[in-house]
């Protein structure tokens, strides 16, 4: 599993052929008090907000969220502590608070006084951090970090649902848009070895349409991809079937069978996308 939060436009319509892409190295976050932070629901729906549409200040967070620029402020400062947030500078068109609006707010200023840079006296504009970062294969996770990961992963796939309902129940899409709705649901049967393979050559895919701001088509748009796949849970014959296709496999050498499902091989890495590249 892993995040990649990038700036909109990322990604464009056509294959950007005859370049080679900077692929960022993976990063594997195995810090449990990083997970934890990451983990936070109000951390991941302003990590959400700042990966689909760019850079922004506490308080339009705490406008488009519905939460107070304190609250907002205080999780910018625990997601940058961590590396998922960055200060950038702003953008040319950038939305600037108006006076008034939101909690907290210095009129004039779009931020409050606690979230100008120190010594400049400008606002903070922040930014998703790319990357390829990756989590430790569940074998490897403590009880704990399971149970933080769990918790990542509910929020972020019920966060992705909820982006897919909306589109459906509110969009009024016309033109090409209206049909660009690539969906597949397949079966293949692999090793364990051959899924991380099949993983790799997706990620090497999704890096080759990633290109500069500057180098994408004004008509271009943020496209949201997962990528999700895990075996067929075990029935009470698999597992029987397996036990003796590995008893008789081994029979005679007095080696103690382990078995070795899917589920249980140690894979590279799981992955979650908070397009964090």
């Amino acid at each position: 599993m892993a995040q990649e939060p990038g700036p909109p436009g990322a990604s464009g319509g056509e294959t950007p052929t005859g370049r080679t892409p900077a692929t960022p190295a993976p990063v594997e976050l195995s810090d449990l008090a990083a997970l934890k932070a990451l983990a936070q629901p109000r951390r991941q729906r302003m990590l959400q907000h700042l990966t689909l549409h760019g850079p922004a200040t506490s308080a339009t967070l705490a406008r488009a969220l519905g939460l107070n620029t304190g609250s907002t402020s205080y999780h910018l400062r625990e997601l940058a502590r961590y590396g998922f947030v960055e200060e950038t500078e702003k953008e040319a068109g950038a939305e600037t608070a108006t006076a008034g609006e939101g909690t907290g707010v210095v009129a004039g200023d779009g931020e409050t006084g606690a979230e100008r840079a120190p010594g400049h006296g400008r606002e903070r504009w922040w930014r998703a951090v790319p990357g390829d970062r990756r989590f430790p294969p569940r074998s490897r996770q403590s009880a704990e970090m399971r149970h933080v990961m769990d918790e990542l992963n509910h929020h972020a796939y019920a966060a992705d649902l909820e982006l897919f309902e909306q589109l459906q129940r509110d969009s009024a899409e016309t033109g090409a848009w209206a049909d660009a709705f690539p969906y597949s649901r397949g079966t293949i049967r692999l090793t364990p070895s051959e899924l991380r393979v099949f993983f790799e050559e997706y990620i090497a895919l999704l890096n080759r349409y990633k290109r500069p701001e500057a180098e994408t088509p004004a008509d271009a748009r943020t496209v949201l991809t997962r990528f999700f796949a895990f075996p067929v849970p075990l029935t009470d014959a698999d597992a029987d079937a397996e036990s003796d296709a590995g008893a008789g496999a081994c029979a005679g050498t007095g080696a103690e069978v382990a078995l070795a499902h899917p589920a249980d091989a140690a894979p590279g890495h799981n992955r979650k996308e908070t397009e964090p590249s």
